[in-house]
């Protein structure tokens, strides 16, 4: 996977923030010194503009007054990013981004849960220990993008641009490059050049989440979601297991007044003779269904079906195949059932199941829905042959359809 630099992350962060309300950091809060909450306002508000270099040493003042202040520790914490960016001395822009995933540490333990927050903690903590980044193996291509950081963030974004571009000519295949000329064309409202960018991005590397999540944003600063929607099922399939992929998609589901679909088939306990017989002639063949699921189970974890599948693994792991056959075996049975319809029409998670598999998409349930660290082994080999069905699949079962809503209402 790519690395992205830290500089960048705050920024696509701050896209959410302000393109999703919802999501929205920064709030007013009651402070008792006025001459306080002035100058927090004003912090608040060039961050807010993008001005962080200027929001930068009044934070720092802020921060120092009121360390409890958690709101203006994440802030402070996304400008030092900007900052570290502009500094020569790589070990000093390693000590401030070092010094930023602590104050979001401190912010995370005063309560605060922002999706800013958690977003940047979570890319700041993939940085080596040294906080240190590095943007090409060619030493005048790393220089020049590190040109182009340092211009992003004084906010000189023709600079910017000229950097990124050069890097680009050196660096073809550079995903970051092209990921980030589409970005400062995006700053600038340039919508159609970023997007002719970000689409480079995702032909150099299509299993990289970034550029699609970079690109709905700029699509719902454009008002135009129902296609954002499309870019965040893509950034989905090709992270399904990034936390911050799902936060966005919950922010989009927000911002269009929807909800994203939490798609689980709960397989029941095991139960005694007695049991269903309590339950009567549905409990029954309920009973039957799972048998089927338990029995496929059993083959793949006390029998030898897993070599079969994987002679190179010496250990048994849960797998894609295994959940897949099982719950396949268990559709079967439901469907062959006399009482399917009484059945769905009683049970969500047999209802679910059968639709499931009538779509042909167990498949991908089992690798969103179920993608523990075993079954999460099998899912970039997937993605390789059945893309299309992982889209599919977010398309039809989880993240709701605009139809031709175009615009959030």
């Amino acid at each position: 996977m790519t690395y992205m630099p830290p500089h960048k992350w705050p920024y696509t962060v701050l896209l959410l923030v302000l393109c999703f309300p919802a999501a929205s950091v920064l709030l007013a809060q009651a402070a008792p010194d006025a001459a306080y909450q002035a100058q927090r306002q004003k912090a608040s508000e060039l961050f807010q503009q993008g001005k962080r270099l200027e929001a930068l040493p009044l934070l720092e003042k802020l921060v120092k007054t009121n360390p409890k202040d958690d709101e203006m520790l994440v802030a402070l914490a996304a400008c030092l990013v900007d900052h570290a960016a502009t500094l020569t001395d790589q070990e000093a822009a390693g000590k401030e981004r070092l010094r930023a995933r602590d104050l979001l540490d401190r912010a995370w333990n005063l309560g605060n849960t922002s999706t800013l927050a958690m977003n940047l903690s979570e890319l700041l903590k993939q940085m080596p220990a040294s906080g240190a980044i590095k943007f090409s193996d060619n030493p005048q291509v790393d220089q020049v993008m590190r040109a182009g950081e340092a211009a992003f963030s004084r906010r000189d974004f023709e600079e910017a641009i000229r950097n990124y571009s050069q890097a680009f000519q050196l660096e073809p295949t550079n995903y970051t490059a092209a990921l980030f000329i589409g970005n400062t064309y995006d700053k600038q409202n340039q919508f159609a050049k970023g997007a002719e960018w970000y689409e480079r991005a995702i032909q150099l590397d299509p299993n990289i989440e970034t550029a699609y999540r970079y690109y709905a944003d700029m699509l719902a600063k454009e008002r135009d979601m129902a296609k954002a929607r499309i870019m965040l099922i893509h950034a989905a399939v090709a992270e399904p297991y990034n936390r911050i992929v799902w936060r966005e998609l919950h922010a989009w589901a927000t911002l269009t007044h929807n909800q994203i679909q939490e798609v689980y088939i709960g397989v029941p306990a095991e139960q005694k003779p007695e049991q269903t017989q309590v339950g009567g002639s549905l409990s029954q063949e309920a009973s039957a269904v799972w048998q089927a699921y338990r029995q496929t189970k059993a083959k793949w974890q006390q029998g030898d079906e897993f070599k079969k599948h994987f002679p190179a693994e010496e250990e048994h792991r849960h797998s894609l195949p295994e959940e897949s056959e099982s719950l396949t075996a268990a559709a079967k049975v439901l469907e062959s059932n006399k009482k399917v319809a009484e059945l769905v029409a009683t049970d969500q998670s047999l209802a679910l199941l059968q639709k499931l598999y009538r779509a042909g998409l167990i498949d991908p349930y089992v690798l969103f829905s179920l993608g523990d660290t075993g079954i999460s082994h099998d899912y970039a080999a997937y993605r390789a042959k059945h893309r299309d069905k992982l889209e599919d699949y977010m398309d039809k079962f989880v993240v709701p359809n605009l139809s031709n809503q175009h615009s959030a209402r």
